[in-house]
């Protein structure tokens, strides 16, 4: 991606211990990728990483929510990403385990999805 923003550019630098990781235009903010698989999203300046079973209480425990936003029906909440707790991004071994199992949440939910398509 061109001409990324400074926040943008500071993540995926932070990032780059995880292996490569592209960031696209997605839905007004830029999706986060690993692999092919997308596990963040930079949305109103705030980081959302992908969740499942494996992390969600990780999050729950941090006080975080889901990424929602507002549409001419109403709250829209997507639980599948939440807000990455802003204070790990002080510490990068913590942040980078974060978004390791973000990423690994995300490769299991796209076999899955995967697999459900395929029945």
């Amino acid at each position: 991606m061109r001409n990324l923003d400074g926040p943008t550019a500071y993540l995926l630098d932070l990032l780059t211990p995880i292996g490569p990781v592209v960031a696209r235009p997605m839905f007004g903010g830029v999706g986060l990728f690993r692999d092919g698989t997308m596990f963040g999203l930079i949305a109103r300046g705030e980081l959302f990483l992908k969740v499942g079973d494996a992390n969600r209480s990780d999050y729950e425990a941090a006080g975080e929510a889901p990424f929602s936003y507002e549409t001419k029906h109403g709250l829209n909440t997507i639980r599948s990403y939440w807000r990455c707790p802003p204070d790990i991004l002080d510490d990068t071994e913590t942040f980078q385990a974060w978004t390791r199992k973000a990423a690994e949440v995300a490769v299991v939910a796209a076999r899955r999805k995967s697999k459900a398509s395929r029945k």
